[in-house]
């Protein structure tokens, strides 16, 4: 790679950050979990954890580590399915989705997840 240390900058330092923060955003792969599902919903657990990004998906299991590079994120669903009792599905993160500890931290307090 050349040395741009003779090359003037593009822009100034606010504009160069918003142009990277625009790529950033465009680009960003999508967080997906592999959820295995037992029985008629009876329970569940996350058995892996993937990206999405434009044309593949890199898969990453939770303990034992196993990692898959797939075309697409549906692909791995097959290597978490187990007979006819467990069946694997993808769920999608939904940033800003409340969690359970965020949901206890308003417990109990009047008006809470109201609008306001």
């Amino acid at each position: 790679m050349p040395d741009p240390s003779g090359i003037r900058p593009l822009c100034d330092e606010q504009e160069f950050t918003a142009i990277l923060d625009a790529a950033v955003a465009d680009e960003a792969p999508r967080l997906f979990a592999v959820v295995q599902v037992y029985g008629d919903r009876v329970d569940a657990r996350i058995a892996a954890w993937g990206l999405a990004f434009e044309g593949h998906a890199e898969v990453v299991s939770s303990p034992p580590a196993v990692r898959m590079s797939l075309r697409a994120p549906k692909n791995c669903l097959r290597g978490f399915t187990i007979g006819s009792h467990v069946r694997a599905r993808l769920v999608w993160v939904k940033p800003g989705a409340p969690t359970p500890v965020q949901d206890d931290d308003h417990a109990g307090v009047v008006g809470a997840g109201s609008p306001p």
